[in-house]
Order: structure tokens, then C-alpha cells, then sequence
């Protein structure tokens, strides 16, 4: 249990701390945060990607609210039963608010009994957490149908342009395609900000939260699958290289963790039955580019893999349902709408005669077996349209085109 004076200098401290706080770029995702009564607005994502300063850019358009940063190793003995403590620090030292702000609320076991309950009371909360599977559990006990949720990632390639005060071109996209959009990491250009950052979400969203036997092979895992980004792979493939794990159910488990801390994303092949999807195997794509760079090798100059990567990440910002197509050729991405296959998209840096063909065959092919007219190659900086059979193809620069 927390002492009530202890808690009021904490709550004050941080108050403090960010009204001193420059709140950055403006976050796209800012016109998405309307705190509503009756529902929880959950805003998840990877660590560092700046939820704390989407938080504070909120909290600047707000007249009154009441706020409280988990993070802080001063709360380490804050239990649930202190929330009781919280409501009347809360109105003591700054009145009756209706609005609520939470920093990393995961932190806090059972969470989720306070915010019903202040939803119950008509309260509006806005929180955040750094691990998707955590939140999605708890939501599931108690918030079901209550809360409204974000996904934040880092930059995009727009809100790097602001950042950096430049204008949409060429040079400043293949200047992004190898940074990434971490907000710490263009501040300083500084490699060993991302590799610290891989350290950190490692340590504190897997190991602390999960019982692993080994944990450097969980790291060994995740560097081996940044280094095949954008490629297919196996949890039977992953098991044989390695070894030290007893079985392929461990190796889905750790799979499963770095999903959930925002590290990296699984991409299923295309099949009507969900068992196939469920062995088939599947393509690895990860957060961010300057992240996969500075945490692997064999990425200077392999900017085709990169702009896929990068693709796949705006597509998975708008679309739950996407997969890739393999039958004699092979699709890099459909789209899934509802229940139909709306978009067949290729993902090509330049393309020349020698991969043409092959690029168009795959993308063809899929246009065809879900009859659709259009397809598009995204590519660095080509634009082109190609009309075969009737069917139109076009190649639009991957910064140009409307995701």
C-alpha cells in the first residue's frame, strides 16, 4: 500500500513533468483520441514509438484531467486496492474531473477493475500499454464493448517530413526508408539507440512478463527473424536452427511474445481454410526500418526488402486482413475487406527487364483468381501503367500512393 501524502508528491511531480514537456510533432493519430463516456480509449504500440507524447498531445487540447504514469519506480508499490487513495488524491489536489489519462496501465495488475469502474461512474479514460496481447486479455474480462482501441507506431513518412521540416521527394524518402520513424532515434542518429531499445522491450514486455527458460535465445530468435524480413519461414525451419529448444510449441510461444511486444508482425499465406493458413508458412515483417537495420546485417543496400517492410507496415496501420499469394507465382500483399480480396499489390524498388515478368505474373495471377481489374507495383520512384488482357497494372512510387 502506498501512503496518500507519498502519492500526491508523485502525482504532482509528474504533472510537473509534462507541462515541461515539448509536445513534438502533432501525431496524425491525434484527430482519433475523442474520450468518450462509457468506453476506454486504448491506445497500444511499441515502446519508444511516442504513445507518452500522443498522451501529452491530447492532454494539451483538455481544460481539466487527472493523470497518472505507470512507469514511474516510485508507484513499484501501487496495488489495486490503492486506486481508492488515487480518487481522493485526485480530487483533493485537483477537483472533480470527469477525464482520465494512464501511462502503461499494463504495469498495474487487474488494471481493468478500476477503469469499469470509473466507466461505470460516466468517467471518460484514455490509456496506454505497450503490450497488444496483454491489453486484448484484460479488455476481454472486463472491458468488452467499453473501449475504443489505437495502434500508434512510429513515424510515418509524412510525420518525418515534418519532423525534419522537408518536402515530399525521392531523396527525402529513401532517406526515411533507412531511418525509420522512432522519434529518439532521428533525434540522434545514434544506432545504439535502436539496439538499447531491442535490449529494453526484450527485457521488460517478454522476460518480466513470461516464464522463458532460456532467455538469450528469445533475443537470438528475434535477430535471426529481422535478418529475413520480408521472407517465408517455419516454426518447424525455426526449431532446427535452434536447437537448445525442445519443441516447435515453445518456439510458436516466443514467436507469439515478440508479436505482442510490437517487434515484429507474421503475415499468413492466402488459403480459404483456416488450418492451411495456420501451417502454411509465413512471412516475417517487423516495426520499423531504421530498427531492423540497426539490429541486423545485410540491410545496407538491400533497399527492395526494406520499401516491403515499409509497405507492409502502412497497409497493417489501415487493414487487419492481409496475406500474401503463392500458387505458380507469387503476390507480396492482398487486402482483405470484409469478405472479399479488394487489393492485389506487388512490391518492386525498380523494375527492369529482367524481374518484369516475373513480378507481373504473380500479381496477375492473383488478379485473376480473385477477379480483379487493377493491381499495383509499388515501387521507389517509377510510374508506369501497363494494360495486359484487359486488365490495367500500375507502377506508383511507394510514397505516392494512397493507402
Amino acid at each position: 500500500m502506498i501512503l496518500k501524502d507519498d502519492l500526491s508528491q508523485i502525482i504532482r511531480a509528474q504533472r510537473k513533468n509534462i507541462n515541461n514537456r515539448n509536445q513534438g510533432v502533432l501525431r496524425l493519430d491525434l484527430k482519433k483520441i475523442q474520450p468518450l463516456e462509457n468506453f476506454a480509449i486504448i491506445i497500444s504500440g511499441i515502446r519508444r514509438c511516442g504513445k507518452s507524447t500522443l498522451l501529452l498531445q491530447s492532454m494539451n487540447k483538455a481544460e481539466k484531467f487527472n493523470y497518472l504514469n505507470f512507469e514511474d519506480p516510485r508507484l513499484t508499490e501501487f496495488e489495486i486496492r490503492d486506486f481508492e487513495i488515487l480518487e481522493e488524491v485526485f480530487l483533493r489536489d485537483f477537483g472533480e474531473n470527469d477525464l482520465y489519462y494512464f501511462d502503461e496501465i499494463q504495469n498495474l495488475s487487474r488494471w481493468e477493475l478500476y477503469v469499469r469502474y470509473l466507466l461505470d461512474k460516466q468517467k471518460k479514460v484514455v490509456i496506454t500499454g505497450s503490450n497488444a496481447s496483454l491489453l486484448s486479455r484484460e479488455l476481454g474480462s472486463k472491458l468488452t464493448g467499453r473501449n475504443l482501441p489505437i495502434e500508434l507506431f512510429p513515424f510515418s513518412y509524412q510525420e518525418y517530413l515534418i519532423y525534419y521540416n522537408q518536402k515530399q521527394s525521392s531523396n527525402s524518402f529513401h532517406a526515411y526508408l533507412l531511418s525509420g520513424g522512432f522519434p529518439e532515434y532521428l533525434k540522434n542518429g545514434m544506432d545504439e539507440i535502436l539496439q538499447n531499445l531491442l535490449l529494453d522491450i526484450i527485457s521488460r514486455d517478454i522476460l518480466l512478463r513470461n516464464s522463458i527458460k532460456n532467455p538469450r535465445v528469445i533475443t537470438e530468435i528475434l535477430v535471426y527473424l529481422l535478418g529475413n524480413i520480408s521472407r517465408e519461414f517455419t516454426l518447424t525451419n525455426l526449431k532446427k536452427t535452434f536447437t537448445s529448444i525442445g519443441s516447435v510449441t515453445t518456439i510458436a510461444s516466443y514467436v507469439e511474445f515478440l508479436e505482442d511486444a510490437y517487434l515484429i508482425f507474421t503475415l499468413p499465406r492466402h488459403s480459404y481454410s483456416l488450418k492451411s493458413r495456420q501451417i502454411n508458412p509465413k512471412k516475417v515483417y517487423s516495426i520499423d526500418n531504421g530498427f531492423i537495420r540497426a539490429n541486423s546485417t545485410g540491410f545496407s543496400e538491400d533497399y527492395g526488402r526494406l520499401l516491403e517492410n515499409l509497405v507492409f507496415i502502412e497497409l497493417r496501420k489501415k487493414y487487419r486482413e492481409i496475406f500474401y499469394f503463392r500458387e505458380q507465382g507469387e503476390c507480396d500483399f492482398l487486402v482483405k475487406e470484409k469478405t472479399k480480396i479488394t487489393k492485389a499489390i506487388q512490391v518492386c524498388y525498380e523494375v527492369t527487364g529482367r524481374n518484369k515478368e516475373r513480378e507481373l505474373k504473380g500479381l496477375l495471377e492473383a488478379m485473376n483468381f480473385f477477379e480483379l481489374n487493377e493491381g499495383f507495383i509499388l515501387t521507389f520512384q517509377q510510374e508506369d501503367e501497363i494494360i495486359i488482357d484487359g486488365k490495367k497494372v500500375f507502377l506508383i512510387p511507394a510514397w505516392k500512393y494512397d493507402y
